[in-house]
């Protein structure tokens, strides 16, 4: 069983190995190299720490609103105002993390 599971094992890190060399293709113009790989991993740091950060940003907000609502009914208008104002602004920080992204995929 070991032995299948080790010859397993080789075969996929042979064909991770092996998969750079049967996709490269020639470019015109574009990031070539580390270059090309640096500004890929880029554009998905950049939308996935945006995201996580907006989204735990938002999660906090919430919460804090949902605290303040339980806690005082009444102002609930006031706080469901500045809420969603907040959640905007927080949101926008995401979508202009998604522009950068854009901008550096056409660097490719």
């Amino acid at each position: 069983m070991k032995k299948k599971i080790t010859i397993a094992l080789l075969a996929v890190l042979a064909v991770a190995l092996m998969a750079p060399a049967a996709f490269a293709a020639e470019t015109e113009g574009g990031a070539e190299g580390l270059l090309g790989f640096g500004i890929a991993m880029a554009t998905g740091l950049c939308i996935a720490i945006a995201a996580l950060g907006g989204g735990l940003g938002q999660g906090i907000a919430i919460r804090g609103a949902m605290e303040g609502i339980a806690r005082n009914p009444g102002a609930s208008g006031k706080i469901m105002t500045t809420m969603i104002i907040g959640l905007a602004l927080i949101e926008s920080l995401v979508i202009y993390a998604l522009v950068i992204s854009f901008i550096l995929q056409g660097k490719l």
